[in-house]
């Protein structure tokens, strides 16, 4: 059906172990009665793996009930959002243009890495859908990247330059509710940088929209400990040059 569901059908070596066997246990017995649930009440939902149904279960803290009406949205979305199962490259063209966003390498645990940066943003170039479909056209090709035992995937956000310009409210609250709503447990972790104090004010509207899972998730780094701080997750060949490392930088879409 998508991009965003990898192949496995049920639980691996890679997703639990020893000191974790017991929570995967309830899990998959979890995933099994979601399944039951959600299949009853739309038919597509037999053409998704396991893994994509754990993923709702545990942005909804494995309430199946929640879980479900999450799941049963987001089908309904994908129809209506990606209809023939993929974005086109004319349908975020203006999006991809102005190279916004990288994607290369991966950090320690094998998660595709994922560089953007504010700066080339700005709210008076976008129209809002297509906006939308760009963020669901970047979900989707790093989902389609990630390796077989990966579910992840890290962001370094770049804020070098920002001003009122890039302030763009509207476009960061859209691509959050993609991100929550539609592609559960995708992201890893997010590395700001560069942060200029103005952001902060922009940051105290966006954090209320944020669920309690995806806030532990963003990482604020001071510029003297970037190079550290980063090289704490990402080896010096996949980090990008810019941050003191080795990786060149193609724009996605290019």
């Amino acid at each position: 059906m998508s991009s965003e569901g990898n192949t496995s059908v049920g639980p691996s070596t890679a997703n639990g172990g020893e000191d974790t066997g017991n929570r995967d246990e309830i899990e998959w017995k979890k995933v099994n009665l979601m399944r039951v649930v959600v299949e009853g009440q739309d038919p597509q939902a037999k053409e998704v793996d396991n893994f994509m149904i754990r993923r709702f279960l545990r942005a909804r803290d494995l309430d199946i009930e929640k879980a479900s009406a999450m799941f049963l949205k987001y089908l309904k979305w994908r129809r209506e959002a990606i209809p023939n199962g993929f974005i086109e490259y004319k349908q975020v063209q203006n999006e991809l243009q102005q190279e916004k966003l990288y994607m290369q390498g991966f950090d320690k645990k094998g998660r595709p890495l994922v560089v953007g940066f504010a700066a080339k943003h700005y709210s008076s170039r976008r129209n809002l859908d297509e906006f939308k479909c760009y963020v669901a056209y970047v979900l989707e090709k790093l989902s389609a990247s990630m390796p077989r035992d990966q579910e992840m995937f890290v962001a370094i956000a770049d804020f070098q330059g920002w001003g009122y310009s890039n302030c763009d409210i509207r476009a960061y609250l859209a691509a959050l509710e993609i991100m929550q709503n539609y592609y559960p447990e995708r992201l890893g972790k997010v590395f700001i940088i560069h942060v200029p104090y103005l952001f902060m004010k922009a940051w105290k509207i966006i954090y209320p929209f944020i669920d309690n899972n995806t806030r532990k998730k963003f990482v604020f780094v001071e510029d003297k400990n970037l190079k550290s701080t980063l090289l704490g997750d990402i080896e010096e060949d996949q980090l990008p040059e810019i941050y003191g490392g080795k990786l060149q930088l193609d724009p996605i879409g290019a």
